[in-house]
């Protein structure tokens, strides 16, 4: 039996996280020259604390898993009522500090609990077939749990990632079944949302859209590390300015270098080859996630893999695309590159859950 799970696994998605993380972690190297390497130290220190989280997500059933993600979901609900009570970092309550020892964001550590829970509500509901999903009093039953988590972390305020549960949930319920005039009707309320929701942003949301369609509109201000960012990529060209030579890296001109904007570092120091690699094994990766769904035992399996790919897709594009200025910046890591304990936990439980469900399949598809 654990032959052919082993046999069964997409061991790929593993090797491309692993790759992903060690070119943080030389671009991280480099970011933290001068400052005793703290940041590059600890994300070696994380990267072991994630190792037994990615072993238990991986031998332990998802199904069974997944019957305990309603206790965990109550729990991680209650970790994000009481984050809104500490003491705000960078003007959003989203850290539980604990002094210098670490800094946990359930927000982060929440996502995967979220995704098991919806995914093992759904099949619950869908228990004469999949298009139970689309009786209206179901659907409302699961976006009401959607929109909880959601609320919560928008309160803090942390809107990216409040995209990244938005956009999880919408690769779920599509692949749940859900009818297309659910789709169509939800497009039209976004449409009409959207100029309502603009007008009632707070001044610092405006402020970033502002400076998002013209940089160059406060370039000393909101619109500085955009700016310094595109500078960083463009001075790359090719094959980058070398390793701790990169001047926007080394002098200073980015902030933050480790987290929001690592991929600029690798851009300005490595070179238009080294972020092209990176995207292909984003590409990879996220495909991957897809076979795995499409090819997983039940639906439960697909649904999580499905809201574990949203999770990667939109913090990949939107991390990229904060950095050369096609999105506005959120603050969203990018997976497995960037500095961030909880995120790198999060994002090893998910490869751990990938592993686990590719390896149950009925046979091998390799």
């Amino acid at each position: 039996m654990k032959k052919k799970l082993l046999k069964n696994t997409e061991w790929t998605v593993l090797m491309v996280s692993l790759l992903l993380l060690i070119i943080g972690l030389i671009a991280l190297f480099s970011a933290t020259q001068g400052t005793e390497y703290g940041d590059f130290k600890k994300q070696i220190q994380w990267f072991f604390v994630s190792i037994p989280f990615l072993v238990l997500a991986y031998c332990i059933d998802y199904n069974i898993i997944a019957r305990f993600s309603t206790a965990i979901y109550l729990v991680m609900i209650a970790l994000l009522v009481g984050v809104l009570f500490t003491e705000p970092i960078n003007g959003a309550t989203s850290w539980y500090n604990f002094g210098d020892v670490a800094s946990i964001q359930p927000s982060e550590l929440a996502k995967v609990v979220v995704i098991l829970f919806i995914s093992f509500l759904i099949n619950k509901l869908q228990i004469r077939g999949r298009k139970e999903i689309n009786k209206i009093w179901k659907l409302v039953i699961v976006l009401i749990f959607m929109a909880i988590p959601i609320g919560l972390i928008i309160i803090q305020p942390d809107y990216g990632t409040a995209m990244a549960y938005m956009i999880a949930m919408l690769f779920i319920l599509f692949v749940s079944g859900i009818d297309k005039k659910y789709i169509i009707v939800a497009c039209l309320v976004v449409a009409i949302l959207v100029p309502v929701v603009y007008k009632n942003l707070p001044a610092h949301a405006l402020k970033r859209i502002e400076v998002f369609l013209n940089p160059e509109s406060d370039p000393r201000g909101d619109g500085y590390n955009i700016i310094q960012s595109k500078l960083a990529i463009g001075a790359g060209q090719l094959l980058g300015m070398g390793l701790l030579q990169g001047n926007q890296t080394q002098l200073g001109f980015l902030y933050p270098k480790t987290t929001d904007f690592i991929f600029s570092v690798i851009g300005e120091e490595l070179g238009f080859i080294a972020t092209v690699a990176i995207l292909v094994l984003y590409v990879v990766l996220i495909t991957k996630t897809i076979y795995i769904a499409k090819t997983a035992k039940d639906n439960i399996g697909s649904y999580v893999a499905i809201g574990i790919g949203g999770i990667f897709f939109f913090h990949m594009a939107e991390n990229i695309g904060m950095t050369i200025g096609l999105l506005p910046i959120t603050g969203v890591p990018l997976p497995f590159v960037s500095y961030g304990g909880s995120s790198l936990i999060t994002n090893f439980i998910c490869i751990g859950l990938l592993l686990n469900i590719s390896a149950r399949r009925q046979k091998s598809y390799l």
